[in-house]
């Protein structure tokens, strides 16, 4: 290492970050360089980089503002660095993230080395049986409204390197290039679609509610997936006031809890529907509501369960929706089958840990579409009845082309008694 660098920064650490990258994928940012043409002069870029984090002359260029669509129709606005910006992101998160890990809650899920979603719904399964009122918490415009301050006050706490404070803040208060090309100062917030960012909103987090609440309500639990919560409380009262008492709390932070989002949820018997109208709430994608079933002696009981909510459900099938079928009608099944094949793997295994039967009934609308694919392509079907079979015959004929069609027929629900 050169001894006129004012930071040392190994060279093999910016290598690793770059692999990381690479692995990640994503799209090009301002300068509309992708991996592919990063990697072109690999090792004059990786140089160059380093060169610049080591001397302390490396300036983040502005984030590119892209918009995605949300379930209630709005959008939600997103921060894209481009491929050198995250690498170096990746270098200061594979410095700091080990001491913060020693400090986060075992509660806190999100984005986390050895946690994962589905921790978080088991742990809030478990809860949701066991305490009859939750509070289910969402935090307005979170990315867009941390306070620069007081983060850089935790990271200045726990983060020893200099330079990586130094390129924490200078993140932080990167400009943000819109659409239209117009450039926009930050003074708050971090941009959702970093590297960094899920690190930065974790620490952050971890002061305005994770170690609040072990310090203040240390008897009510929670789960806290990045800016998701819900907390369970024994009686009515006790989460009506948790919710003013944080209410105060997050807009101490810089933060506030969206007033028609976040609800008291009861999570015992809907046949008391009338007296408390909110029985069930959404987490992570799942809808957590109690039903009643009937057990292996006919008789019919409450049990709280959990299974795919209808909105994801329903962006599952705009997504299968939106897939380019009348292109396709010159594909090939063993083409369609390369294309989607992942897509509904990842559907299932995320969505049947609390009820295969539920995502295997969403998947059916992919088998409607290509039911649609099946009549353009072939002109001697002239009716979706003949597509419909010729559908179904394959379902039995040839499994393994889609995961969909090898999920089993048996019921996944985690269910128990109330």
């Amino acid at each position: 290492m050169s001894q006129t660098k004012p930071f040392e920064i190994p060279k093999d650490l910016v290598v690793e970050a770059y692999r990381r990258v690479k692995a990640n994928k994503g799209c090009a940012g301002v300068d509309d360089q992708s991996i592919y043409d990063f990697d072109q002069d690999l090792k004059s870029n990786l140089y160059t980089l380093w060169n610049r984090l080591s001397s302390g002359s490396y300036h983040p260029p502005p984030v590119k503002r892209v918009y995605i669509a949300k379930a209630d129709g709005k959008q939600r606005p997103l921060g894209i660095p481009t491929i050198s910006d995250r690498i170096a992101q990746m270098v200061v998160k594979l410095v700091i993230e080990p001491e913060l890990e020693s400090h986060f809650h075992p509660d806190s899920y999100g984005y986390r080395p050895g946690k994962s979603a589905h921790q978080a719904l088991t742990r809030t399964l478990e809860r949701s049986r066991k305490r009859a009122w939750v509070l289910d918490m969402d935090i307005k415009g979170f990315f867009d409204n941390l306070d620069h301050r007081l983060m850089m006050r935790a990271i200045n706490k726990h983060v020893s390197e200099r330079w990586a404070r130094l390129y924490i803040y200078r993140w932080l208060t990167a400009q943000v290039q819109h659409p239209d090309g117009t450039l926009e100062a930050r003074h708050q917030g971090t941009p959702q679609g970093g590297v960094i960012s899920p690190l930065l909103a974790n620490l952050y987090l971890h002061y305005t509610f994770d170690l609040w609440m072990e310090r203040h309500h240390p008897g009510i639990p929670f789960e806290r997936y990045a800016d998701d919560i819900v907390c369970h409380c024994h009686h009515q009262l006790e989460s009506e006031q948790l919710k003013a008492i944080l209410e105060t709390r997050f807009e101490e932070c810089g933060l506030q809890l969206h007033p028609e989002k976040t609800k008291i949820v009861y999570c015992k018997s809907h046949r008391r529907r009338g007296r408390y109208p909110v029985i069930s709430f959404d987490f992570l994608g799942y809808r957590f509501r109690p039903k009643i079933i009937r057990n292996r002696h006919g008789k019919h009981e409450v049990y709280f369960m959990a299974g795919i909510s209808p909105q994801a459900a329903s962006n599952i099938r705009e997504q299968i929706r939106r897939l380019p079928w009348r292109a396709w009608q010159w594909c090939e099944l063993n083409d369609i089958s390369q294309r989607c094949r992942d897509r509904q793997r990842g559907w299932i295994n995320y969505f049947k840990r609390f009820g295969e039967s539920e995502i295997r009934n969403v998947l059916f609308y992919f088998d409607k579409c290509l039911r649609r694919w099946a009549k353009l392509k072939y002109k001697a079907m002239k009716t979706v009845s003949q597509a419909a079979r010729y559908v179904n015959s394959l379902r039995q004929t040839a499994k393994q082309l889609f995961p969909s069609w090898q999920c089993g027929a048996k019921k996944g629900w985690m269910a128990r008694a109330v």
